[in-house]
C-alpha cells in the first residue's frame, strides 16, 4: 500500500517504545486486546484512509458542496467513504462492545482517527463531529437520549454537530441570543441563529443531531445562563423511527479557504413555531457540559493539525529526494550532474524543521490520549485524578501548539517544492489552506493562551502544573547522565527554568492586574508548548538511544534520526519563543497601551 500519510515506523515507535500502550491491556476494559488487535485496527484505518479517503481529497477541494433548491449537494465519494468508515467499525472504535464498538483504548482510537484526518480532513470532519457529539450525550444524557440519539450516532446512521457561535457573538459565548422556551411536555422550543456550523446540513445520514447552546427566559446573564439542548433535524419517535422535519433551516453555506469538503453552514432555529429541543443535564450548566465535546474537539483539532503537517512533510521529503536541481557550492563545472534537493543544506534544514514539528506534535497528541485512558480506567484513584488534571492542563497546548507549528511545517513543505509548491497541481498548497483554519477552530490561539495562563496553570493550587514540571525534571535528570543526550537535556533544563520564572512572575501580576498579566498570553502559550514538546523530544531521543544500544525493532538510521531531530529542536526551535521571556516576565504593557487612535 502506497501512502504519504504517516511514517509507520514513527507511529509504532511512539505507541509501543515510548508510550508503551500495551500496558493498557492490564485494564479490565481492554483485557481482550493485545498489540495484534491494536495493530489490526491501525492498519485498517491506514488502508481505509489511503484507499478510500485520500483519492477524493483534492476533488472535494475543487468541487465543494453546493446549496441547491434548499439542499446541500456533495460529491458522492464523501458518502461512499463515510459508509466504509461506518461499515468497518472505525466510527465506533472506542465505544462499548454492546453498542457495536471495538472498545479500543482512546490512544488507539485517536490514532485511527488521525490517519483518516491525514488522508482527508474535510470528509473525516463529518464523522469526527459525530463521534464527539455522541460521546457528550453518552456522558451527560439520559438513558432515553442515549437510546434515541447517541446509539444511532455511534452506528453511523445519525450524524452530529456542535452549535455554539452566533453572528454577533463569535467566541463570546456569554453573549449568545438563542432562546429556549419550556413546554408543558418537558421539551423546549428553540429559536435563534447559529453560524460557522461545520457539517450543519447535508444528505449523508438519516438524521443530524445538533447540540445547541441556548438560554432560558429567566437565565442569568453571561456564561452562567447557558443551557445545552439536543435539537435533531428530524424528530425521532419512541420506537426510533424518524418523525416530521424539525424547525431547523439551512440559511446558507459559508465558503472557507480550506476544509472545503465540509459544509460550513448558517442555521436558523425556529423560523416557524420553534425547533423542538431536549435539555441535556441541568439548566444553566450547558457550557460545562459542552466543554466535554469542545475539549474532545480541541484535541481533535490538534491531531488534525499534526496530520496535515505530517502528510505535507512526507510529500516534501519525497519531492526533495526525487527532484534534481543545482550543484554543490564547491562544484564549478556546470557540466556535472545536478544533485537532489535533499543534498542541499538549506533544504535539509527545512525538512528537519518539519520533522521536528510534526513528529513532536504527534508525540504530544498521543501522550494526551494516554492520559484519557488513565483517567478513565486506572484502578488507582490518585492516578486517575493526576491524569485528569494533566489532561486539563495540556488541552489548550494540544489544540494550539500543533495548529501554529505544524502549519509552519506546511509552509516549509511549500517552500521545499519551490514554485511548484503554490500551484494546485501539487497537494501541499491545499494542506496549508486546510491547516490554516485550525488556529481558529475551537478557540483561537489567544483564547487558548488565556485559558492556559489564566486558569489551567493555577488550578488545584498549581498542583498539576508542578506535577508536569516534576516529570520533565525527571527526564532531564536521567538524560543528564547520558553523554549522548546531556547537551540536549541541559538546554531543556535552562528553558524549563525560564518558564518557571516567567510563570511565577505572571501569577503574581495576575492577582492585581489580570489584563496586564494576560496581555501576552499567546507568547506564554508558545513558551510552554515548546518546553513540553522539547521534553517529549528528549523522551523520544532517550527511547531511540535505548533502541540503538539494545538492538530495537527499527533501523539504525531511524533511531539516529530521532536523536538528531531532538538536537535540532532544542538548539534551533526551543530558544525562539523563550528569547522573549523578558516581555512576559515584565508583563509588558505595549499591546495594552497602544490606543485605537494610534493605529
Amino acid at each position: 500500500m502506497s501512502q504519504k500519510i504517516i511514517n509507520t515506523d514513527d507511529l509504532a515507535f511512539l505507541l509501543y517504545e515510548m508510550l508503551d500502550i500495551e500496558r493498557f491491556t492490564q485494564f479490565p476494559r481492554y483485557e481482550d486486546h493485545s498489540r495484534d488487535t491494536f495493530d489490526a485496527a491501525i492498519e485498517l484505518a491506514l488502508k481505509v484512509g489511503a484507499e478510500t479517503f485520500a483519492p477524493h481529497n483534492h476533488l472535494c477541494d475543487a468541487d465543494e458542496p453546493r446549496f441547491e433548491n434548499g439542499k446541500v449537494v456533495i460529491r458522492k465519494e464523501v458518502s461512499e467513504a463515510l459508509a466504509v468508515l461506518r461499515d468497518t467499525g472505525l466510527m465506533a472504535a472506542s465505544q462499548d462492545y454492546e453498542r457495536g464498538g471495538m472498545q479500543l483504548p482512546s490512544v488507539v482510537a485517536q490514532t485511527c482517527i488521525g490517519l483518516i484526518k491525514g488522508a482527508n480532513v474535510s470528509t473525516q470532519a463529518y464523522a469526527g463531529l459525530t463521534i464527539a457529539a455522541c460521546n457528550l450525550i453518552m456522558a451527560h444524557g439520559t438513558d432515553e437520549y442515549k437510546r434515541r440519539f447517541a446509539e444511532p450516532m455511534a452506528a453511523g446512521r445519525f450524524f452530529g454537530t456542535m452549535c455554539l457561535t452566533e453572528p454577533h457573538a463569535g467566541s463570546s459565548l456569554g453573549d449568545i441570543k438563542t432562546r429556549a422556551v419550556p413546554q408543558d411536555d418537558g421539551t423546549y422550543r428553540i429559536s435563534g441563529n447559529k453560524i460557522f456550523i461545520s457539517a450543519g446540513d447535508h444528505e449523508l445520514s438519516e438524521n443530524i443531531v445538533h447540540l445547541v447552546l441556548a438560554k432560558l427566559p429567566d437565565a442569568p446573564a453571561g456564561v452562567k445562563g447557558i443551557s445545552l439542548f439536543i435539537v435533531p433535524k428530524f424528530l425521532v419517535n419512541e420506537d426510533g423511527s424518524l418523525g416530521e422535519r424539525n424547525d431547523v433551516t439551512l440559511a446558507g453555506l459559508i465558503h472557507k479557504m480550506g476544509y472545503r469538503g465540509t459544509t460550513s453552514t448558517m442555521l436558523n432555529f425556529g423560523e416557524k413555531d420553534g425547533a423542538v429541543g431536549y435539555l441535556v443535564g441541568e439548566a444553566n450548566m450547558g457550557l460545562a457540559q459542552m466543554f466535554h465535546m469542545m475539549n474532545e474537539a480541541r484535541i481533535g483539532v490538534g491531531l488534525g493539525s499534526v496530520m496535515l503537517g505530517y502528510t505535507g512533510y512526507l510529500h516534501a521529503l519525497d519531492y526533495a529526494r526525487d527532484r534534481r536541481q543545482g550543484r554543490p557550492l564547491k562544484e564549478r563545472n556546470p557540466e556535472t550532474p545536478m544533485i537532489r534537493l535533499v543534498e542541499h543544506a538549506d533544504v535539509r534544514r527545512m525538512l528537519l524543521a518539519q520533522k521536528a514539528f510534526v513528529e513532536g506534535g504527534l508525540s504530544l497528541c498521543l501522550y494526551a490520549a494516554t492520559l484519557i485512558d488513565e483517567k478513565k480506567h486506572s484502578d488507582d484513584p490518585l492516578v486517575r485524578e493526576e491524569a485528569a488534571g494533566l489532561l486539563d492542563l495540556l488541552t489548550p497546548i494540544v489544540k494550539s501548539w500543533p495548529s501554529q507549528f505544524c502549519l509552519e511545517a506546511n509552509s516549509l513543505a511549500i517552500q521545499v517544492h519551490g514554485g511548484y509548491g503554490y500551484t494546485r497541481e501539487y497537494p501541499v498548497e491545499q494542506f496549508y489552506r486546510d491547516n490554516r483554519l485550525n488556529p481558529i477552530h475551537e478557540g483561537t490561539h489567544g483564547i487558548q493562551g488565556q485559558d492556559l495562563l489564566g486558569r489551567k496553570v493555577s488550578m488545584g493550587g498549581g498542583r498539576f502544573y508542578q506535577s508536569l514540571l516534576k516529570q520533565i525534571r525527571q527526564t532531564i535528570s536521567e538524560c543528564n547522565r547520558s553523554s549522548e543526550l546531556s547537551a540536549s537535556s541541559e538546554l531543556l533544563e535552562e528553558a524549563l527554568g525560564t518558564l518557571e520564572g516567567v510563570t511565577e512572575a505572571l501569577q503574581a501580576v495576575k492577582k492585581d492586574d489580570p489584563d496586564r498579566a494576560l496581555a501576552n498570553a499567546y507568547l506564554y502559550m508558545e513558551c510552554f508548548g515548546h518546553v513540553v514538546v522539547g521534553w517529549l523530544w528528549l523522551r523520544q531521543a532517550q527511547t531511540a538511544l535505548r533502541g540503538l544500544q539494545n538492538g530495537g525493532e527499527r533501523p539504525k538510521a531511524f533511531y539516529e534520526g530521532k536523536i538528531k531531530a531532538c538536537e535540532y529542536f532544542v538548539r534551533y526551535e526551543l530558544p525562539k519563543p523563550l528569547a522573549l521571556a523578558n516581555v512576559l516576565r515584565d508583563a509588558d504593557r505595549t499591546t495594552l497601551d497602544m490606543s485605537d487612535e494610534c493605529f
